[in-house]
């Protein structure tokens, strides 16, 4: 086993204990970042998981938050902790190719809220992380950046379109990333690598001044992906709020979640195995249904959930929104800037200019149909949970698989039918990692909840975290690079 390094040092520390370590002066900001530096640059070699590496001044901003410590007068709630960015968001005077070789030399001119926020809470941001281009398929693969692998098989996709977040934060290269879902960009890779991704409600998490190009507009949330709950809770409070340059931004209070967690999960929670349509693999069924039992061997009460979507909600409802709005993102591109891009994206681009307007309203009109079902579900339950996806992770490089348990499935999307839905509807979700397939690779559990009940989310998924833990489970990187 000597081609294996599986201690990724300080690196692979929670955000909580580094912090927890700052405060004792157990170790240093310093120490914590050069370890993740040198975690993120194996990674890179291995797996491909950055576009942009920020080491340089996340040295120099380690150093203030090192002095900061030692004076007992850190920054913020995340003095010192390392975070990276996913290349759809801006990062002042960063580039910001979003996937696209259009786009290789565009410097991004502000931060993003959520970044700003990151960076007054102390964070220091260590790279920015690949993904397709314009997050328009659910894995992480650009002609810019090439294919971003799994950690745990290389071989198999790292699932995206936060692919390159959700494979650094699973092999150790630090404890948060911030990524953005569209219709499951968050949750697809954080279920594929083994880790915790949340998707808050549609504009909980601001998204301006910066999303880049600003496709699945009515579809994006930005949220956090990290290796433990309360990792999550913590980014998550930090990232949410109101901000005027966002005209989806929610006003009011941020709830203290990393608090609201730990209220008692007396919580009354619905299962679905397919939402009535939906073919799941066997591993992925077998693994769900043994983590909904231990729900209910620790006291919750757990009920069949009455709900069946309707199985055309793709062709009749997510591609006529998702793919004009990806369409009129680009809108300006003419056929000759298209041809830069992939073959999948121009696709996509292309049937969403062929929509008409009423085809967009009328999916629109489903849309609040869909919504409306999950409002009246939830006036009987707390929580919804089901699979993340049908499957574990695919070849790398391919868009997807077109059979599911012998059934046939759109390859681009048709194989995430429980993800998209929810940013159909804006709710909450998130995924906690629940095992693995006889291929060692990782299976997911989604928890749905009410429209700005991520508390509820989190004391589910923290009471998962504890009798069903996780976080000490981590992929190896080999040594040395391989040919994959």
């Amino acid at each position: 086993m000597s081609d294996f390094d599986d201690d990724p040092g300080l690196a692979g520390l929670s955000a909580e204990d580094m912090v927890a370590g700052f405060a004792r002066k157990a170790f240093s900001p310093t120490e914590v970042i050069e370890s993740v530096i040198g975690r993120l640059a194996k990674a890179q070699a291995q797996l491909n998981v950055l576009v942009v590496d920020l080491f340089e001044t996340a040295r120099r901003e380690a150093q203030r938050a090192t002095a900061a410590w030692q004076k007992g007068a850190p920054t913020g709630p995340l003095c010192g902790v390392p975070v990276t960015i996913k290349d759809l968001i801006y990062v002042r005077n960063v580039r910001g190719s979003a996937g696209s070789v259009l786009l290789k030399d565009f410097v991004t001119p502000d931060d993003a809220a959520p970044v700003g926020r990151l960076r007054r809470a102390g964070a220091i941001l260590t790279g920015k992380t690949t993904t397709c281009e314009s997050g328009h398929k659910l894995t992480a693969d650009s002609p810019l950046t090439g294919i971003t692998r799994n950690p745990w098989r290389h071989d198999r996709t790292s699932g995206g379109s936060s692919g390159g977040a959700a494979a650094a934060v699973a092999v150790g290269a630090g404890p948060l990333a911030l990524g953005t879902d569209g219709v499951g960009s968050i949750r697809v890779p954080a279920s594929f690598c083994g880790v915790v991704g949340l998707k808050p409600s549609f504009g909980l998490v601001p998204r301006s001044p910066g999303f880049s190009p600003p496709s699945w507009a009515s579809l994006a949330h930005t949220g956090p992906i990290a290796r433990t709950v309360r990792d999550v809770a913590l980014m998550l409070e930090t990232i949410a709020g109101y901000d005027a340059r966002d005209a989806a931004s929610l006003p009011g209070p941020v709830t203290r979640y990393s608090a609201a967690m730990n209220a008692p999960a007396k919580l009354r929670i619905g299962f679905s195995a397919d939402l009535g349509h939906a073919p799941v693999a066997a591993a992925v069924a077998t693994a769900v249904k043994a983590a909904v039992d231990a729900l209910a061997d620790a006291g919750l009460q757990v009920e069949p959930a009455p709900i069946a979507l309707d199985p055309d909600l793709l062709e009749t409802v997510l591609e006529p929104i998702a793919f004009t709005e990806q369409a009129a993102a680009v809108g300006s591109r003419d056929a000759a800037a298209l041809e830069l891009s992939e073959p999948s994206y121009r696709a996509v681009v292309n049937r969403g200019r062929q929509y008409r307007g009423v085809d967009y309203i009328a999916a629109s009109y489903r849309r609040s149909a869909l919504r409306e079902k999950f409002r009246v579900l939830f006036e009987t339950f707390d929580l919804l949970v089901t699979p993340t996806l049908p499957i574990t992770a695919f070849a790398a490089g391919a868009i997807g698989v077109d059979r599911i348990s012998g059934s046939p499935v759109d390859a681009h999307l048709g194989w995430s039918p429980f993800t998209w839905p929810i940013n159909l509807s804006g709710l909450p979700a998130a995924t906690v990692p629940i095992g693995f397939d006889g291929d060692g690779l990782p299976i997911g559990l989604q928890i749905v909840a009410p429209w700005l009940r991520e508390d509820r989310i989190l004391q589910l998924a923290a009471l998962i975290e504890t009798i069903r833990p996780w976080a000490h489970l981590r992929p190896v990187l080999r040594s040395r690079p391989v040919d994959a």
